[in-house]
C-alpha cells in the first residue's frame, strides 16, 4: 500500500495557516486585551547566554517595534548585573532596576514575565516562584535539573495558566512540524529509530572556553547564593572561579553535554516523532581525554526506547567532529535526514525524505525529495518572538517548546546521566514510575512477536497500516511446530 501524497508543494500548502508554520514571527498577532500594552521583564541570570543572546534579542525586537521594555535584573555577580543595566539603558532608555536576589525582582509590581538564564541547579526553584508570582516564563534549557523538577514545574505551569517557553530554539524551525506531519501520514511506514549527535572539539576541553576572569571573586560573586547552600543544592565550599564560571564541568550544576548539548538534539527529535517519555534508558561514556578537574563525561551515548516501538540513539565525543553521525528518523519505508542547519540559529533548515527500494515498500512511485523551511528572523528572536506572540494572545499552548515536552527531554537525559554514574539501566512505568531495569523489556516485545500483535506507533499516528506489515515469503508457511504428527503447511 502506497503511503499518502505528502510532496513539498502540497505539504507546506496543506500548513500554510498553521500555527505551527505560518505566523512564528508575526508581531501584529492579534493581543488578548491588550494591544497598547508593553510587556515589561525582567532578567535573571545575565551572564553569557542571558545578556548576550537574551537580553541583547530581546533589545532587537524591541527595535524592531516589539512592545516591550527591559525592566530588571537578578545577578549574583556584580560586574553582570552593571553590565546589563548600562546596556539596557543605553539601547532602550530604560533605567532599569538591579538585584542580588531574584525574590526582590519577582516582588516588583511593574513586571509581567521573566527570562531565567542561571545555572542549571537553579531553574525549577525559580520559575516555580515566578509562576507562583504570575509571571510568564522564559527559561533556558534544561527546563530542570531533575526529573521531579520537571514534574513539579509542569504541574505548576498547568495550575497557573501562564505562558511558559523553554528556550530550545530550534524548536521554533518549523521542520519538526513538517517532519511530524509527514510521520503521523505514513509517508517513513513503522518509525523504528532516530539518530542524533553533539560532537565538539576544543583545545580546551568542553565549557572551557567559558571565561574566567581576575574581576570574580568572594567581594564582586554572592557564591553562597550561586552554590544554592540554603536551598539544599550544594555544601558550602571555598570561593573558586572554575565553579562559578565554567559550572558546565561539575555535576552539582549541570550534566555536561548531556544538558547542554544532548537536550537540542532530543528535544527536537521527540518534537518530529510526538513521542516523550521514554521506557526504558541506558547510558555510557566517560572522560577518555579531558582530565582538568571535571566531572563530566567527554564521550557520551544514549539509548531510549519507547514503549511506541522506536528506539533514540545519541552519541557525541568531544573530539574529532569532522565527520558526525547523521541526524536521521528510520521508518519501514524510508527515513528523513536533516541538514546540520535543523541544530543551528540560521532560521534555516531543510530534510530530505530518502525512500525504500520498490522491492521493500510495494511502492515504485516514491521518490527522494527535499524540504525547505525558514524563518524571517534568526531562530533565536523567532523563538523568543512565539514566547511573545503567545503571551499577547494569551495562549499558553501557543509556544514551541512547551514545559510538557522540556519536561521529556529532562527525563531522558537524566536517566542516561544516572545510568552513566550508577551503572544500572532504568526503565520507566506507564505511569512515569523509574525502576531498575529487569528482563520484562525483552520479554514484551518477545511475546508481541509470539502471538503476533500489530506494531506500536508514534503518538498521533493516522496511517492505519501503512509501512507497517510483512509479506512473509511462501516458505515461511513450512515455519513452526508440528501438531499430531502433522507439519504446520497441512493446517
Amino acid at each position: 500500500m502506497a503511503a499518502p501524497d505528502c510532496s513539498r508543494r502540497n505539504f507546506l500548502q496543506s500548513t500554510a495557516a498553521s500555527g505551527a508554520v505560518a505566523g512564528l514571527l508575526a508581531t501584529t498577532a492579534a493581543r488578548a486585551g491588550g494591544a497598547n500594552q508593553r510587556l515589561r521583564i525582567g532578567v535573571i541570570g545575565a551572564g553569557n547566554r542571558g545578556f548576550n543572546t537574551l537580553t541583547k534579542t530581546l533589545s532587537r525586537l524591541r527595535q524592531a517595534g516589539r512592545q516591550l521594555d527591559l525592566v530588571s535584573v537578578a545577578d549574583v555577580y556584580a560586574v553582570h548585573r552593571q553590565r546589563w543595566v548600562d546596556y539596557v539603558q543605553q539601547q532602550t532608555g530604560v533605567k532599569a532596576s538591579s538585584h542580588l536576589d531574584y525574590h526582590d525582582l519577582l516582588q516588583e509590581k511593574n513586571l509581567d514575565a521573566v527570562v531565567i538564564a542561571t545555572p542549571d541547579h537553579w531553574h525549577a526553584k525559580i520559575t516555580l516562584d515566578a509562576l507562583a508570582a504570575g509571571k510568564d516564563v522564559y527559561c533556558e534549557k534544561p527546563m530542570t535539573h531533575t526529573i521531579e523538577e520537571g514534574r513539579q514545574v509542569v504541574s505548576a505551569w498547568k495550575n497557573s495558566g501562564r505562558v511558559m517557553q523553554v528556550g530550545v530554539q530550534l524548536t521554533s524551525l518549523p521542520v519538526w512540524d513538517m517532519a511530524r506531519e509527514m510521520i503521523n501520514q505514513g509517508k517513513l511506514g513503522k518509525v523504528v529509530q532516530f539518530q542524533t549527535e553533539s560532537a565538539r572539539n576544543s583545545k580546551f576541553g568542553m565549557s572551557r572556553h567559558n571565561v574566567i576572569t581576575k574581576e570574580m571573586t568572594p567581594q564582586t560573586v554572592d557564591f553562597r547564593r550561586f552554590l544554592g547552600v540554603d536551598e539544599g543544592f550544594h555544601p558550602e565550599v571555598p570561593f573558586d572561579r572554575s565553579l562559578f564560571g565554567q559550572w558546565r564541568c561539575y555535576w552539582a550544576f549541570g550534566y555536561g553535554m548531556y544538558s547542554d548539548l544532548f537536550v537540542h538534539r532530543v528535544t527536537g527529535m521527540l518534537k518530529a516523532t510526538g513521542l516523550r517519555m521514554p521506557g526504558r534508558v541506558v547510558g555510557g561514556g566517560g572522560i577518555f581525554l579531558e582530565y582538568d578537574d571535571r566531572q563530566v563525561a567527554d564521550v557520551a551515548s544514549i539509548i531510549a526506547d519507547f514503549y511506541e516501538g522506536v528506539q533514540g540513539l545519541v552519541s557525541s565525543a568531544m573530539v574529532s567532529e569532522e565527520l558526525k553521525l547523521e541526524h536521521v528518523i528510520r521508518g519501514h519505508h524510508g527515513l528523513l535526514r536533516f541538514d546540520k542547519n535543523c541544530s543551528g540559529n540560521s532560521g534555516k533548515g531543510t530534510f530530505e525524505f530518502l525512500p525504500e527500494r520498490p522491492q521493500v515498500t510495494r511502492d515504485s512511485d516514491s521518490k527522494a525529495e527535499t524540504f525547505e523551511a525558514a524563518t524571517q528572523l534568526n531562530i533565536v528572536a523567532t523563538h523568543m518572538s512565539n514566547w511573545l506572540d503567545a503571551i499577547e494572545s494569551g495562549r499558553p499552548e501557543m509556544v514551541n517548546n512547551d514545559p510538557a515536552l522540556g519536561a521529556a527531554a529532562v527525563m531522558l537525559v537524566n536517566l542516561a546521566v544516572r545510568s552513566y554514574r550508577e551503572g544500572k539501566v532504568f526503565q520507566v512505568d506507564r505511569q512515569g514510575e523509574i525502576q531498575n531495569g529487569d528482563g520484562s523489556w525483552a520479554a514484551r516485545w518477545e511475546q508481541m512477536s509470539q502471538t503476533q500483535a500489530k506494531p506500536q506507533h508514534v503518538p498521533g499516528w493516522a496511517a492505519a497500516e501503512v509501512g507497517s506489515v510483512l509479506y512473509p515469503p511462501e516458505y515461511q508457511k513450512l515455519a513452526g511446530p508440528w501438531k499430531d504428527g502433522r507439519p504446520p503447511e497441512a493446517g
